[in-house]
């Protein structure tokens, strides 16, 4: 059997950390990107306290954001450490990958240096995964030089208890990127500052060109220039090295486009919307290649220092790691660790979409409702169904059981299946051997179906099929199919195994839950397996 050896991650906690994140670069100025790192981190990393403290030109590290605790707040906040202490303490900490943590065992020697700190004493930890009011972890934020920008202290987690592997990659993915804003930061504030010089008189004007100048072409992120307003509206004038090594293309081959030439067609609405003074998007951008990249936009409208039109300036920042990153933990959400299948809530997520409210015995009424604009006595055309079905004017396809009224003879068939003899393989060879085969028997399911079809694992030994478009004997055959596909004996560790299924076919129809549905399949496939003595099931 599979062991779960991480907490479950819910969906709402994944949109939770993706929109922190992105309140990173929303932030004004330094100071804000500082304290809204330390809020981020109490709001969706599950800690109860957090503290930015910020490398100060003389190398010393200042307290310069603290969250989740006015008291400690009132005594850290504006105080520095030295930088010889925090190094002692990165230095001494247990790696958990790019974080340190230092337990409450190996804490005293620290007690007496001056970095400000909020810790009280309490008990030794009745688990080894408690939280103790001493441990301390620290996740160091670097720039892209490898130059050491801030520190991020957490402490009291919510659940009581230290971290485990995902939470520390959580708490690592936020660390990477509150260190990208705190460097947007930095960047920022250095253009802002030349843009006020900017906008002074003519002469302060020329010799902040040079300054603008070095500032674009030597910026980490990719910088563009383009026109505002007229035919041409959107034109790249002028871009940066950094934006020529994103997309593969030549500065002069890039003065060609504009970034709606650029940007992914499903993107297209995205970059419409993006306001040019001030605007923001996250979109992907062709690269020569063919390819796409995730990037963000940022555009800013500024007075030309030569002519003295405006034009648009353009951040353009490469986020495809965070995309990445942020892809891979919702797939891990919603998709089983042992199988890679979809697991139990992705599989009622993708049915329950395909679902309205609307009854079976009332989809003839709705069906007669026009797209357009509604006839003649249109106003009660709905009376007696309780609410407006919205579905009759958004085009949805309402989901009828092969054999209901109105339907084409065919329908959304859902395969609950079961295997037989399993349990015996794991009690007799072990969980190495079980989950071997259940990886075994997803990989024959998947490559029994069609490829719009949906396999999922539900748990356990058991398996459903989402299958669209079958007619009452196409869903048997595929059920027979499938059945002869896992028959076959299974290879694990030098033994030949054999499992048998046992499945029960349902049919989705609009008006039902998904749990109705998934409960008729199940009640199902027991019929089916109890029609069959224990020897043929383990025959298939």
């Amino acid at each position: 059997m599979e062991t779960d050896t991480e907490p479950y991650v819910r969906l709402a906690s994944l949109r939770e950390l993706h929109q922190v994140v992105g309140r990173l670069n929303t932030a004004r100025s330094m100071a804000d990107t500082l304290q809204t790192i330390a809020d981020g981190a109490v709001a969706a990393l599950g800690f109860e306290l957090a503290a930015v403290n910020l490398v100060r030109a003389d190398g010393d590290l200042l307290v310069a954001a603290v969250a989740g605790n006015e008291r400690a707040e009132a005594a850290m906040a504006g105080r520095t450490g030295s930088r010889d202490s925090w190094d002692r303490r990165l230095s001494m900490g247990e790696r958990w990958g790019e974080l340190r943590f230092i337990p409450y065992t190996e804490g005293w020697v620290l007690e007496h240096d001056d970095v400000p700190q909020w810790h009280i004493t309490g008990p030794a930890p009745r688990t080894p995964d408690e939280w103790h009011p001493m441990d301390r972890l620290y996740a160091p934020m670097y720039a892209a030089d490898g130059e050491l920008l801030a520190v991020l202290e957490v402490d009291k987690p919510r659940n009581g208890k230290r971290p485990g592997p995902w939470g520390c990659e959580a708490l690592q993915l936020y660390a990477s990127q509150a260190a990208i804003a705190i460097s947007n930061a930095r960047l920022r504030g250095n253009m802002q500052r030349a843009l006020v010089r900017l906008e002074q008189e003519q002469q302060a004007l020329r010799a902040s060109e040079e300054s603008f100048r070095q500032a674009f072409e030597y910026a980490p992120s990719g910088m563009a220039i383009a026109e505002v307003g007229g035919d041409n509206h959107g034109h790249l004038i002028r871009v940066n090295d950094a934006l020529c090594r994103l997309l593969g293309r030549s500065a002069a081959l890039l003065r060609r486009y504009s970034f709606a030439d650029l940007v992914h067609p499903e993107d297209t609405a995205v970059l419409l919307r993006t306001s040019a003074e001030g605007g923001r998007a996250e979109l992907r951008l062709l690269r020569r290649d063919g390819s796409y990249v995730w990037v963000s936009l940022r555009n800013s409208v500024v007075a030309d220092a030569t002519d003295g039109p405006q034009v648009l300036l353009t951040h353009v920042e490469d986020i495809e790691e965070r995309k990445r990153h942020e892809l891979a933990l919702a797939h891990r959400a919603s998709h089983d660790s042992l199988t890679g299948l979809p697991n139990s809530a992705e599989l009622r997520a993708r049915l329950g979409n395909r679902l309205c409210e609307v009854p079976l015995d009332q989809l003839g009424r709705t069906a007669d409702a026009s797209p357009g604009a509604p006839g003649p006595g249109a106003p009660d055309a709905f009376q007696g169904l309780g609410t407006p079905p919205p579905r009759a004017y958004d085009h949805h396809e309402h989901i009828r059981p092969p054999d209901a009224p109105g339907s084409d003879g065919k329908g959304l068939a859902v395969l609950f299946c079961d295997l037989d003899g399993f349990k015996s393989i794991n009690d007799r060879f072990g969980h190495v051997c079980g989950d071997a085969v259940l990886v075994e028997v997803a990989r024959r399911l998947e490559q029994g179906v069609r490829d719009n079809d949906t396999v999922a694992r539900l748990g356990g030994d058991e398996f459903v099929v989402l299958a669209d478009g079958l007619g009452t004997a196409d869903a048997s055959d595929l059920a027979v199919r499938l059945r002869s596909g896992i028959i076959p004996p299974i290879r694990v560790e030098g033994r030949s195994v054999r499992v048998g299924a046992s499945f029960g076919i349902s049919w989705a129809a609009c008006g039902m839950t998904t749990e109705e549905i998934l409960e008729s399949a199940d009640q199902r496939m027991y019929v089916d397996k109890r029609s069959r003595s224990h020897g043929k099931r383990r025959a298939g």
